[in-house]
């Protein structure tokens, strides 16, 4: 009978989630266990893999699915062999804590409406969805949406930007800031937010007995269409345009683009890297991509969140940069800790790049996006001290003769860098903005 109950409260408190979405889902169960299990999260999966749309008319149904579920199966025999029950919370503080809400993303009910939306005709609309491929299949010429940069990085793999037309561009904008930026986001991620930085992702991690980091690789190009698809979906729009918004926020680049790959990187990460880019991707170089990446990985950082979670941990992700932390985090534990995290990037579509996989200890120099963090969120003394004898020397003998790396614009660049230390240490920034400040640019 317990079994039973908790089945009808789990699925209960599942329709009763403001949004059909992995995150969303855990929470609402969460709340109502009181607790996040292990269990949790695959049973959440099952859940979203066996009901593609909330079944808000056949709850007795979705119980028995959750009751018959192995995931809800398993976590009732091993709590028995362990002792433990499992039990739902006071029903009071559940009903309190499912109070739905609505995103506050426009309604567009058609391809008409989403028109109207972006401001352009219906056949503009189709030309700018592209959802056919024709950019992918003809050849290069005016009409397509995009340019191409390959960024040469020694000794690693080329990356691609693709810049959108100005046209793109103008339409790409409107879909961020009226509907992504107000789509919710994981707590962990901290790259592309309003309000939070490297530097805040940072100090999650100050004081940390053992900071592991690590990469993911290529990762706006294995965000793919479908992910992307899901996000708007989500966000409560009909298949039609939600399939539209998608073909206007993914790009399948053109063969002649991948055969101009420069030279860079092993054999094996260039031709991932070529298959990636010819499928519908989030192009590197949109306004919307940067937004949808955290979007489509929200199931990525709760699973990671929650692996973390079990085991004392604190998890952030700035872009493609994870960082764990905690004081569990040595020897054994720290290889097994970071071969569950490789599972679970795997199972998302990602790959880790073991090349930049870091394990530091407090007698170490902890490194999170670049800052240290053992004792407080600090600059590296390196890359303060290399900027500031090049702004000391660029107004000692000008800022022509400093620019050894060729920068098409160095003023912009060394502006960049600037801004980087203020942001993250004031008094630091002012020492440096002195010398800035003597600069001849003229």
């Amino acid at each position: 009978m317990r079994q039973h109950s908790v089945a009808v409260g789990l699925s209960h408190a599942m329709l009763a989630s403001p949004e059909w979405a992995f995150d969303a889902l855990v929470d609402a169960c969460g709340r109502a266990l009181g607790v996040r299990p292990g269990w949790l999260w695959p049973l959440v999966d099952g859940t979203l893999g066996a009901y593609r749309r909330p079944p808000r008319d056949a709850h007795r149904e979705l119980t028995r699915w959750i009751e018959a579920s192995d995931d809800f199966q398993g976590a009732f025999i091993a709590a028995r062999e362990a002792g433990r029950v499992i039990t739902l919370a006071r029903l009071e503080t559940v009903a309190a804590s499912m109070a739905t809400t609505s995103l506050a993303v426009p309604s567009i009910a058609g391809l008409g409406e989403l028109a109207d939306f972006l401001e352009v005709s219906p056949g503009q609309l189709d030309w700018l969805t592209d959802t056919t491929h024709w950019n992918r299949r003809t050849p290069r010429g005016r009409l397509h949406h995009y340019s191409y940069d390959w960024l040469v990085r020694p000794g690693r793999t080329p990356r691609l930007l693709e810049v959108p037309t100005p046209r793109m561009r103008r339409v790409q904008r409107r879909v961020l800031v009226d509907i992504l930026s107000r789509l919710p986001l994981n707590d962990a991620a901290h790259g592309f937010v309003p309000g939070r930085s490297a530097a805040t992702g940072a100090a999650a991690h100050v004081g940390a007995e053992t900071v592991i980091t690590l990469d993911l690789r290529n990762f706006f190009a294995r965000v793919p269409a479908r992910r992307v698809f899901s996000v708007f979906r989500q966000a409560g729009y009909p298949e039609a345009v939600a399939h539209a918004l998608t073909g206007l926020c993914t790009h399948a680049v053109p063969p002649w683009v991948g055969a101009r790959m420069p030279a860079g990187g092993s054999t094996e990460n260039r031709a991932a890297l070529r298959r990636a880019i010819s499928e519908s991707h989030l192009p590197q170089g949109s306004p919307t991509s940067p937004a949808l990446s955290n979007l489509a990985v929200r199931r990525l950082d709760s699973r990671l969140s929650g692996w973390a979670e079990a085991s004392g941990a604190m998890y952030t992700r700035y872009a493609d940069d994870l960082a764990f932390s905690g004081h569990r985090l040595r020897g054994r534990a720290a290889v097994a800790f970071i071969a569950g995290v490789e599972r679970i990037v795997r199972d998302e579509g990602h790959v880790l790049n073991e090349s930049k996989t870091r394990i530091a200890g407090r007698g170490a120099s902890q490194r999170v996006t670049g800052l240290v963090v053992n004792d407080g969120v600090a600059v590296d003394r390196a890359y303060f001290d290399e900027l500031k004898a090049i702004l000391h020397n660029c107004a000692a003998y000008g800022p022509h003769a400093q620019n050894r790396a060729g920068h098409p614009d160095f003023r912009a660049h060394l502006a960049g860098r600037l801004g980087w230390v203020e942001s993250v240490s004031p008094s630091r920034g002012a020492r440096l903005r002195r010398d800035w400040d003597r600069i001849d640019w003229s």
